[in-house]
C-alpha cells in the first residue's frame, strides 16, 4: 500500500516536467526529487521514467501508473469535497491561471475578494502570456482573452471586451489620423506578438464590408505594457484591450481611431477542461467572476457617456 503522499508526489513530477521543476514545486532540492522516485520505483519494483539532468520521460509502466494514479486521486478529491459541500465549508486549493496584464490588474483583485468570502480555500495563481495547452491540465481554471487556440477547453463567459486602434495625441499632431482602414499601410504602427498569431495583418469590418490590412511594424514587442509605453510616447498607433485602455482614452492621453470599424472582439473567458464537471470551488469562483464583471465590467462603468458610445472595437 502506498502513501497517499507518494502517489500525488509522483503527479506532481510527471506534470511539472523535469525533476529541476519538481523539486521548486515541492521546495525541496532536485536530489531529493530524484532519491524519492528511485524508493518509490524500488517499492514498485519496476522503473517508471527515463530521466537525465534536464528532463524525464515516463516508461510505459510509468504511463499506465500516472492515468491510474491520477484517476484515484481524483475519486478521492472529488469524494473529500463532496463532504466538505454537505457542512458548506468550501476548502482545497484553487488553481487559477492568466495573462500577465489583465492577472496584474483585475484578477488578482477578484481572487483576494473570492478568499475573503471563503478563508479556509488555498488559490495558487499563476500569471504567464504563454501558458501552453499541454500545462493547461493542471490548471481548475485559466481566465483567457480573446479566441480558444485549444478546442478541448470549455469557454465560459466572464466579460465583453473590445479591442481598439489608438494612438497618442503626439502622434496624431504629426500624422493626421487615417479615414480609412487601408490607409493604415502608410502609417507607423506597433504590434504585439502573442499567441503565434499573424500580427500584422489588422482585419477590420463595418456593417457587410470586410477589410484585412497589412500594417507596417516599426516597433514590436511580446510585453504588452511595453506597447503601450511606446504608443504614449507617440512612436505610431497600436491595437490594445480596451479594459487596457478605456482609463487613457477617457483622460485624453490616447485617442482611439478609425472608430466606426470594428475589429474582432476578444472577450473576456474562464476556460475548464472538457473531461468531467467542475469542482464546486471552481464553479463558485466562475460565478463570483461572472457577478464581478457582468453585465458591464469595471472599464466601461466608469466612462463617460461618449466615451462608451464610440461603437465597437476589437481584441486583445
Amino acid at each position: 500500500m502506498h502513501d497517499i503522499t507518494d502517489l500525488r508526489f509522483f503527479v506532481t513530477i510527471t506534470e511539472s516536467g523535469s525533476l529541476a521543476e519538481a523539486a521548486r514545486r515541492l521546495d525541496v532540492t532536485p536530489s531529493a526529487v530524484s532519491q524519492r522516485l528511485r524508493h518509490l520505483e524500488a517499492r514498485l519494483g519496476m522503473a517508471l521514467a527515463h530521466r537525465s539532468t534536464r528532463r524525464f520521460v515516463l516508461t510505459e509502466e510509468g504511463l499506465l501508473f500516472r492515468d491510474g494514479v491520477a484517476a484515484v486521486l481524483g475519486d478521492l478529491d472529488r469524494l473529500v469535497e463532496n463532504l466538505r459541500e454537505r457542512s458548506g465549508e468550501v476548502a482545497g486549493t484553487l488553481n487559477i491561471g492568466g495573462s500577465l496584464g489583465f492577472g496584474r490588474r483585475y484578477l488578482a483583485p477578484a481572487i483576494a475578494d473570492f478568499h475573503a468570502r471563503h478563508p479556509q480555500l488555498k488559490v495558487a495563481l499563476t500569471l504567464s502570456d504563454a501558458l501552453t495547452a499541454t500545462e493547461a491540465g493542471r490548471f481548475d481554471m485559466i481566465v483567457h482573452i480573446g479566441s480558444l487556440a485549444d478546442s478541448s477547453m470549455v469557454a465560459y463567459p466572464v466579460a465583453p471586451n473590445n479591442r481598439f486602434i489608438c494612438a497618442a495625441p503626439a502622434y496624431l499632431e504629426r500624422r493626421p489620423a487615417p479615414r480609412d482602414p487601408k490607409e493604415l499601410a502608410v502609417h507607423d504602427c506597433i504590434v504585439l506578438r502573442e499567441n503565434n498569431e499573424d500580427v500584422t495583418l489588422w482585419r477590420f469590418h463595418q456593417r457587410r464590408q470586410e477589410v484585412a490590412v497589412r500594417v507596417p511594424a516599426i516597433l514590436s514587442s511580446n510585453d504588452g505594457d511595453v506597447v503601450k509605453q511606446w504608443a504614449l510616447a507617440g512612436k505610431g498607433l497600436f491595437v490594445r484591450s480596451e479594459w487596457d485602455v478605456a482609463d487613457l482614452l477617457a483622460t485624453g492621453q490616447l485617442v482611439r481611431v478609425l472608430p466606426e470599424w470594428s475589429l474582432p472582439n476578444a472577450d473576456v473567458v474562464a476556460l475548464a477542461s472538457a473531461r468531467g464537471a467542475m469542482s464546486r470551488r471552481a464553479t463558485l469562483f466562475l460565478a463570483f467572476l461572472q457577478a464581478r464583471f457582468q453585465p458591464a465590467p469595471p472599464w466601461r462603468l466608469d466612462l463617460p457617456k461618449k466615451g462608451r458610445g464610440q461603437g465597437p472595437g476589437a481584441r486583445g
